[in-house]
């Protein structure tokens, strides 16, 4: 159904709305209210642009009521055989169970796949996360990368320059040698993009194998002091870093 009534000054969107309060990325909102589970004041809403009243109107989600929550954000370092989504219909351990048990709702920002590790950043402001991951926003992460053996000067020239695979251009904003001591060879990759298996992928295709793959910094933010499975809450200089006027 189309917008409940006409949009009024005090008025904010109904995607971005649901995003601040913890329902996920506004892109998740956005396919809760195509699916149509998502009601204003009992009318069930599936066109996108619709704009409420917070103060006034009653929001529900699967019939559910939806109401703000404090905002919440958290630094976490992933360990390895953790998945990223907040629930998994095969019984896998997720993110969600590093946190204390009476955390609020909360949604992963970006992705780690479950055989990565290191930063991965949780909060419920969906217009925050929308910041830190939209390309646009051009939010450098860096990556400790262990590969099988070693990239040579034209592999890594190859990376920078990107490579067709499956259709999307895959490269790397900087690739540099980092150990290649007895624990592996381990380079530095940044990227201000990151698509599915993003440097697994681009690695493949130059003929390499990722044996480790650890996220060390996203912006201004860096992993260290937490060890595998630890949190933190960000500060808010480091929540501000990644606010577009």
């Amino acid at each position: 159904m189309a917008c409940a009534r006409p949009s009024r000054p005090c008025d904010v969107r109904l995607h971005k709305w649901l995003a601040a309060c913890g329902l996920g990325s506004r892109r998740k909102c956005e396919e809760l209210i195509a699916a149509g589970l998502v009601a204003v004041d009992g009318v069930v809403i599936t066109q996108q642009g619709c704009t409420i009243d917070p103060d006034t109107q009653l929001v529900t989600v699967r019939g559910r009521a939806v109401q703000s929550e404090p905002l919440v954000y958290v630094a976490l370092n992933k360990p390895v055989g953790y998945l990223c989504t907040s629930r998994d219909t095969a019984g896998r351990d997720t993110f969600l169970q590093l946190l204390p048990a009476n955390f609020p709702r909360v949604f992963s920002v970006g992705r780690l796949d479950r055989q990565s590790e290191g930063l991965l950043f949780v909060t419920n402001d969906g217009d925050w996360a929308h910041q830190v991951q939209h390309p646009r926003h051009q939010v450098t992460k860096s990556y400790w990368v262990w590969v099988s053996r070693p990239l040579s000067q034209s592999t890594m020239q190859r990376m920078l320059d990107g490579v067709d695979v499956d259709g999307e251009r895959l490269a790397a904003l900087a690739v540099k040698p980092v150990s290649q001591k007895r624990g592996g060879l381990r380079y530095q990759i940044d990227l201000q993009e990151g698509r599915n298996r993003h440097i697994r992928r681009l690695i493949q295709a130059v003929g390499g194998n990722v044996t480790r793959l650890r996220r060390i910094r996203i912006g201004e933010v860096v992993l260290k002091g937490l060890a595998p499975g630890q949190w933190r809450r960000l500060t808010p200089e480091e929540v501000a870093h990644f606010r577009q006027p």
